[in-house]
């Protein structure tokens, strides 16, 4: 139990105020552990920073002024960091507008305009801190369906987001929907252990939607507070995949009227501009109404973050850092943007 949690259970138990040393020492906690956040995702980002600000150097370099030429560059630089091209082709008028007005731009002033235009991009998910950024109401589980491909760090990332979920004081459930790969459930089922999350399975081959329609009664009956549904990433069989996803959805109204209140898309950012085909393709297929991107450690493909953020207009809710079970972040778009460029001065 760290230094916080022992006051906040003292302040719990007795109602007692903290003293003002005692406040003083949660504050500065807080203050640390925010420090500690930063500092893991800027190097969660690394690879990203190294390879755009090298791209980014090496255009301006020698030039006093932005002009077309840098301009030219420049859409080089952030084509080829995967932020896409109609992103990209965005900004870039965004900032010939602004040279228009200016009259004046120097490179050195490019740097706080690009990080300018990349936070106004982007969009996010979450309206707190409390329950990792999700609105969980009393008396009726929040249900959330977890779309995405094989590979993509879904079934990591249902875990880690139950271990979160767990940590704020909630009973989460677990719907292993993914019933054609045994693979996937048995994953599942220890990321439900660690997380202490109550997992409900069938046997391999069920009817997605029975496992689905189960996990919410179970939930319902037990007063779960959430519940993760996961999904197939592709199917073995020969029904559509819009048609599998609307069956899951369909089923689950039958039990909560309104669920799922979340359809979130989980993509690798490893994978650059495939992440923005599955992307197209999955919100062809539902209503997916937040993103998930994961694996940004390993890779100098951070840029997917904006441009899919920008051309899809659905909010990124989580981003994926790391291994570790405390890994998945929510995703603020003002600290990404810090992670790359540097905190304002």
């Amino acid at each position: 139990m760290g230094f916080f949690d022992l006051f906040k259970k003292k302040k719990d138990n007795s109602q007692e105020p903290l003293s003002t040393e005692q406040q003083v020492a949660v504050e500065q906690q807080k203050a640390e552990e925010q420090q500690a956040q930063k500092e893991e995702l800027s190097a969660g980002l690394q690879k990203t920073k190294e390879g755009f600000f090298s791209k980014l150097a090496r255009a301006v370099a020698g030039r006093s002024t932005v002009d077309a030429d840098v301009l030219d560059d420049l859409e080089e630089v952030l084509i080829t960091s995967d932020v896409g091209v109609e992103t990209t082709v965005k900004i870039i008028n965004h900032i010939e507008e602004r040279i228009a007005r200016d009259k004046y731009m120097n490179t050195s002033e490019l740097n706080a305009i690009l990080r300018d235009e990349i936070a106004q991009l982007m969009e996010e998910s979450h309206s707190s801190q409390q329950d990792f950024g999700l609105e969980v109401k009393e008396g009726t589980p929040y249900v959330m369906m977890v779309v995405g491909v094989n590979g993509a760090g879904k079934t990591t990332t249902i875990g880690k987001l139950a271990a979160q979920l767990t940590k704020a004081g909630r009973k989460v459930y677990i719907g292993a929907a993914d019933t054609f790969r045994a693979a996937a459930i048995d994953q599942l089922a220890v990321w439900a252990e660690r997380a202490g999350a109550t997992m409900i399975r069938q046997e391999m081959g069920s009817d997605p939607a029975s496992v689905a329609f189960d996990t919410l009664k179970s939930a319902v009956a037990n007063c779960a507070d959430v519940v993760l549904i996961d999904t197939a990433g592709r199917l073995h069989n020969k029904v559509g995949l819009m048609n599998e996803l609307t069956k899951i959805r369909n089923v689950m109204a039958k039990v909560i009227p309104d669920a799922p209140h979340e359809v979130m898309l989980v993509l690798d950012g490893s994978t650059g501009q495939n992440a923005f085909e599955q992307a197209r393709q999955f919100t062809q297929a539902t209503q997916v109404t937040s993103l998930t991107i994961t694996k940004l450690d390993g890779t100098a493909k951070g840029g997917v973050v904006i441009g899919i953020s920008d051309q899809f207009h659905i909010p990124v809710r989580y981003i994926g850092i790391g291994e570790g079970i405390d890994q998945l972040r929510i995703f603020d778009r003002h600290q990404f943007v810090d992670a790359l460029f540097g905190e304002k001065k």
